[in-house]
């Protein structure tokens, strides 16, 4: 495939990927966990941010070492041979991509209904939201289908975009809240103290875990990536610091523009009122604008990743199932039959997370679990056999062989440790379906796999 993607553009998806969607989305969430405990909602942000940049640390020294091989399923089968990089590449193709790519077509489409208002826009899983959920997902796949180059320059410009409200809010919103004592009340003020803090800090990093997921699918474009060895390891290492702290400022910043309190009781909605708050009813609703925006380049990034993983998965393997998987159409430069998979993924996905989250009376019953966090927790699970093997490689320094690899190993268990703690039994149904899912994988590998 051609190299048609610089640093910049590398950057931008681990950027744009990570931040855009997440951060809205479950800073109410956090405040919720956490029982409105400030401190200990900042403590799992700093965290959860940690995690990440130990974690895209640690696959920047991956990508440096294993020299030919871009993307996930290429660094797995370098390190850990052709049969597990060809069932983490299943688990990313099937689950991982499509199932945050479902939620993120959906997210756009709801803060949409938060900006319009009124009881059907208002109800998160109303025709109306779901519906254009469909739209955004049909047409994102779309441009990455036919206009690969045009996706890549989307996800620059709403790398930017999405900056806009976050910053704002962060730099308006902790001016304001120091001024009228919005943050000092909000910090020194506990909205439900019933909320024990470890509880509270476990649910909140396992929130948090799909508002800094996405990095790794940055890793897709490594075939597409000019100078990949040394721009890859760049990206994830620049893109993390980055995204950390963007969030932690926003999230001081939403203290800054709106009592905790208000802000759990409206959910969703409580970010559009947060805006309002400083910037006005019409500024802050022009900004909220920017957030829808922002959503759709997270759900843009997903989709490129999507797009590629079907052929991936193909072009590491010798099955005949898989083969049709590694055309790449010569008018577009892109792999279409992949493309064509992921949609139809990314949509099946999507009628689960309705089904799942449909009000009072959910289709799937103890099968309803967040397909916005365990499979996020179910992929820290099966890195650690990477991280493992780093520390098998002479060739690197004593940081790069045993302390990264072994705090990445530690970052992985505790995600893992945090999922268990807060979710409980909802981990054993989710558990249930990754099983299904991974048995189905073996009819379609192939015999070197």
């Amino acid at each position: 495939m051609e190299k048609r993607y610089n640093l910049l553009t590398a950057i931008a998806m681990v950027v744009g990927t990570v931040i855009g969607s997440g951060v809205f989305f479950k800073a109410e969430v956090v405040l919720k966990n956490t029982g409105g405990n400030l401190m200990i909602g900042v403590l799992s942000w700093l965290i959860m941010g940690l995690v990440m940049i130990i974690c895209t640390y640690t696959f920047g020294i991956v990508a440096g070492n294993y020299e030919g091989a871009d993307g996930l399923v290429a660094f797995t089968r370098a390190s850990c041979g052709k049969t597990y990089a060809y069932y983490v590449g299943w688990f990313m193709t099937v689950v991982y991509y499509p199932t945050l790519t479902g939620v993120l077509c959906w997210l756009p489409a709801r803060y949409f209904g938060v900006l319009i208002g009124g009881d059907v826009w208002g109800n998160p899983t109303s025709a109306p939201v779901m519906t254009l959920s469909i739209v955004f997902l049909i047409a994102t796949y779309a441009m990455n289908a036919l206009a690969p180059k045009l996706a890549g320059k989307f996800q620059i410009s709403t790398t930017a975009i999405k900056l806009v409200p976050l910053v704002l809010m962060a730099v308006v919103g902790t001016v304001v809240g120091l001024t009228n004592g919005q943050i000092t009340y909000n910090f020194s003020n506990i909205v439900d103290p019933s909320v024990a803090p470890t509880t509270g800090l476990f649910a909140g990093v396992v929130a948090l875990s799909f508002a800094y997921e996405g990095w790794i699918c940055a890793t897709s474009i490594g075939s597409e990536l000019k100078d990949a060895k040394r721009n890859l390891p760049r990206a994830l290492v620049i893109g993390a610091i980055i995204v950390v702290a963007v969030y932690v400022a926003y999230y001081v910043g939403l203290a800054g523009a709106l009592d905790s309190a208000v802000m759990m009781e409206n959910g969703q909605e409580g970010a559009k009122l947060a805006f309002q708050n400083i910037f006005g009813q019409v500024g802050g609703a022009a900004i909220f604008v920017f957030v829808i925006v922002s959503c759709w380049g997270t759900c843009n990034g997903l989709t490129m990743s999507a797009c590629r993983g079907m052929y991936d998965l193909a072009v590491d393997s010798d099955s005949e199932k898989l083969k049709m998987f590694k055309n790449v159409d010569p008018t577009t430069g892109m792999a279409s039959n992949s493309s064509v998979i992921g949609l139809l993924m990314s949509g099946l996905w999507l009628v689960y997370f309705y089904g799942a989250n449909l009000a009072p009376a959910p289709w799937f019953g103890p099968f309803c679990f967040d397909s916005s966090e365990l499979p996020i927790i179910t992929l820290y699970l099966l890195y650690i056999p990477i991280f493992l093997k780093l520390m098998s490689l002479k060739n690197l320094s004593g940081l790069n062989r045993y302390v990264m690899p072994v705090l990445a190993i530690l970052c992985s268990l505790f995600m893992c440790f945090a999922c268990i703690y807060t979710y409980k039994m909802k981990v054993v149904y989710y558990l249930i379906v990754f099983a299904v899912v991974m048995l189905a994988g073996t009819f379609f590998k192939g015999k070197k796999a």
